[in-house]
């Protein structure tokens, strides 16, 4: 077996379910998927985002600056939203569950990997510019292997759920990001506030190999290979599974090619972009934020950052729902209220002040109102205006778009720290701005798809 023939969408198993039993299997072996893609990514987020709370150590250890440790960051991002475009077109005619594991299986070298240079540098044996470079690549190649989680997780929903119940799972979904970025706050902050930076690596990687079980165990690539009708027979929805193999394959490729020309999707891409841009300027930055900007301490800066994923729950899982429920699958209405809701709040974490409760209140704001972007601007309003069959190339275009966005913020606010310090401290006064500014425009943006309909083809 050759490497494609490896990560081709499964074929249909010739050991079919007995039709007394298909709605059974089916649900079974959709909500295991569906469990597995919502756990198993938040597991993947974790080996994304563990440098966010090692920032402020690694400066103290005079091992790298604010402006090498935001090229660092980019490195992923840019990987990352390349990956996000190659691998959503991929993800629609692959085997999503080999698909997803390569992806988190590389994820976890590359943080093992980072820890063993941590423990290097530490002792000196490695130097400080080595150590840039070398972060600089391991942190690449663990962007182009995250890439390859979120257009399988996507896909999956879209081979396994009815169109009439998608957003509620989707937001359901979703709910992954924010689980992943409390546990890399509080789980990852915890073990770098105990035992040191490069600890947190090590931590990042042990969860990420629990994420490589769950999937491995419990993510099904589609119903037809489990013995069940393909997913438009027991939905009731229009089929393509009339065509043969290589007439389907043309025709998703040629909706593929037509949702590249849908400027909605572009349009939504670009809000998406900005919104990454404040949303990793917190996941990123918001700890060392707190901690220089407002005087915390380590474990005080990443609990309060920790209160964002875990309210985020809360938007991502009421998001889907009261779109599909409330306003009959149009979102726009409740995107646009998030919008306003995240530039408050990021505001109101800003300029607030330091007290406590205010900056908690904040992260609640903030992690509802992105909670429910993530699940909007970051990919549901686009897959609601392409063809099912193309779900993977609209992810992808709002992808790359969005994480490109992500790692230009990380440069951008790395060199502006930088060259903005008073007393040897950094001055957040232009970063500040920078970030509300980004979240402004990004609910700005889709008002110019007010009035789009879905794409025919």
């Amino acid at each position: 077996m050759g490497m494609l023939d490896f990560y081709r969408i499964s074929p249909a198993s010739p050991d079919k379910v007995a039709a007394a039993d298909v709605t059974k299997v089916y649900k079974r072996r959709r909500m295991q998927t569906f469990l597995a893609a919502t756990f198993g990514y938040a597991l993947y987020y974790v080996c994304r985002l563990s440098m966010g709370v090692m920032k402020q150590p690694i400066i103290d250890a005079g091992l790298l600056n604010a402006t090498q440790l935001g090229i660092i960051g980019a490195c992923l991002y840019w990987t990352y939203a390349v990956g996000k475009l190659v691998n959503g077109f991929l993800a629609d005619s692959a085997n999503i569950k080999r698909f997803m594991c390569t992806g988190i299986i590389l994820s976890v070298a590359m943080n093992f990997i980072m820890g063993v240079l941590g423990v290097r540098a530490l002792e000196g044996t490695i130097a400080n510019g080595a150590l840039f470079i070398c972060f600089c690549v391991f942190w690449a190649i663990n962007g182009f292997a995250q890439s390859m989680g979120a257009p399988a997780s996507i896909v999956s929903l879209s081979r396994w759920f009815p169109l009439s119940i998608r957003g509620t799972y989707y937001g359901i979904f979703s709910a992954s990001h924010n689980i992943g970025e409390g546990l890399s706050f509080i789980f990852v902050g915890s073990i770098v506030a105990a035992l040191g930076w490069k600890w947190g690596f090590f931590g990042a990687a042990l969860a990420g190999v629990l994420g490589v079980v769950l999937v491995l165990l419990f993510f099904h690539d589609n119903p037809e290979s489990k013995g069940l009708p393909p997913i438009e027979v027991l939905s009731g929805e229009k089929t393509l599974a009339q065509l043969d193999k290589d007439d389907a394959r043309k025709e998703t490729r040629r909706m593929q090619r037509a949702v590249i020309k849908n400027p909605g999707v572009w349009i939504l891409a670009l809000s998406s972009a900005f919104m990454y841009m404040s949303r990793y300027a917190i996941n990123e930055w918001g700890t060392i934020f707190l901690q220089e900007a407002k005087g915390y301490d380590l474990a005080g800066a990443a609990a309060i950052i920790g209160v964002n994923p875990v309210f985020g729950i809360i938007g991502t899982v009421v998001s889907g729902w009261l779109s599909d429920v409330l306003f009959k699958g149009d979102r726009k209405y409740p995107a646009l209220v998030a919008g306003l809701l995240e530039a408050v709040a990021l505001a109101l974490f800003l300029f607030g002040g330091p007290a406590k409760w205010v900056n908690i209140l904040a992260m609640i704001l903030f992690g509802i109102a992105i909670g429910v972007l993530i699940s909007f601007l970051g990919g549901l309003m686009a897959v609601d205006l392409v063809p099912r069959k193309a779900s993977g190339a609209a992810l992808g275009i709002v992808g790359i778009a969005s994480y490109a966005a992500a790692g230009l913020q990380n440069i951008v606010t790395g060199l502006l720290l930088d060259n903005h310090m008073v007393g040897g401290v950094h001055d957040f006064t232009y970063v500040s701005w920078f970030w509300l500014g980004s979240a402004v425009i990004s609910f700005l943006l889709p008002i110019l798809n007010w009035k789009r309909k879905p794409q025919v083809i």
